[in-house]
């Protein structure tokens, strides 16, 4: 039976700051990074064949090239891709070896403002697939099955495929390290910058 797959593990992380980073024509920033790994168990044990990967870029290419190819800041329990949630839309993608690199741009929205703060101030984020499929039991490995369908991709805080973190786009300084932040506090300056506040 197919499932949502929705993959939540952590790895580390390459620091960036995005005031120095390369700009999107929109100039809007860009980040790029490892969007998945083929022939991997990831942090979830489950295993992704590499044809599976290639089948599915190049379907999702029609919706990099389509201007669609968007993503939420977070894993929605949904196969759908809901608008007010958006961050970032996918601008490339490309293989290198067997990993799946991508090119992201990071869009003025709502979660796309908080997601450009968190970076800013040095919160570990990542990319993590999310998409429809059934698994196998093979061993102790998980291996998805072709009836997968890629949906997109999300910014998470943990993602399950090793290396999935997204790494600014940039010119000139080498960057420093990543360290954690209060995001509670964070969170709550962005959205009650305007004198009310929707959380407590």
């Amino acid at each position: 039976m197919k499932q949502v797959l929705i993959e939540t593990i952590p790895f580390s992380v390459s620091p960036i700051q995005l005031h120095e980073g390369v700009k999107a024509p929109s100039g809007n920033p860009l980040v790029e990074g490892i969007l998945a790994t083929a022939e991997v168990k990831n942090g979830n044990g489950r295993y992704y064949p590499k044809e599976l990967w290639e089948r599915e870029i190049d379907k999702y290419m029609s919706c990099v090239k389509e201007n669609r190819a968007t993503g939420e800041l977070d894993h929605p329990d949904s196969t759908i891709i809901s608008l007010k949630n958006v961050s970032h839309i996918i601008r490339d993608i490309w293989w290198n070896g067997d990993k799946v690199m991508g090119k992201l741009e990071i869009l003025p929205t709502v979660s796309g403002n908080i997601l450009k703060a968190l970076i800013d101030n040095n919160v570990m984020v990542g990319v993590s697939s999310r998409g429809m499929g059934s698994l196998k039991q093979i061993g102790e490995t998980m291996e998805v099955q072709d009836d997968f369908e890629l949906l997109c991709w999300d910014f998470v805080s943990t993602p399950s495929n090793p290396g999935s973190y997204m790494n600014l786009v940039k010119e000139g300084k080498e960057a420093q390290p990543y360290q954690y932040t209060k995001v509670n506090s964070l969170l709550t300056e962005i959205l009650c910058a305007n004198g009310t506040c929707p959380i407590i």
